[in-house]
């Protein structure tokens, strides 16, 4: 168990440092502010409101899950009512939104560029961690 969780925390580690590095490569390029961590940063009230039903479905889909899934035998769950495979589409919606409205509504028109580009590498990420089982560590 502390050699899985000391890789675990390696690739947590390497993916961070590339993603931190990314982004400031990012802003500079694009000329992007940088926004607060851990808040929302919603473009308007629409883009809040969207978001948070968003949010309240996702919450709904966890519940439902949970009562479908925990009934069922372990080796025969619903694949796509899995807490990490709606995890990954709340992060693939959510996010969609965002670059949706940034690019409508956003006074620094790059903004929807950098969130994007944001996107497709978090995608990227975590396609893979799934479909490798995360890069081997379970194996």
């Amino acid at each position: 168990m502390g050699d899985f969780l000391a890789k675990l925390i390696l690739m947590l580690s390497i993916f961070g440092l590339f993603l931190f590095l990314i982004n400031k490569f990012l802003r500079k390029w694009l000329n992007v502010e940088k926004k607060k961590l851990f808040s929302y940063n919603h473009v308007n009230d629409k883009h809040k409101k969207i978001d948070w039903t968003i949010r309240i479905i996702f919450i709904f889909f966890l519940f439902i899950s949970l009562f479908i899934n925990i009934n069922r035998d372990p080796l025969k769950r619903i694949w796509f009512l899995e807490t990490h495979i709606l995890l990954f589409v709340f992060i693939i919606v959510s996010e969609t939104v965002r670059v949706i409205m940034e690019k409508r509504y956003a006074e620094n028109k790059n903004d929807y560029i950098f969130s994007a580009i944001q996107l497709v590498i978090i995608s990227i990420f975590l396609l893979s961690v799934f479909s490798t089982d995360i890069f081997g560590l379970f194996g």
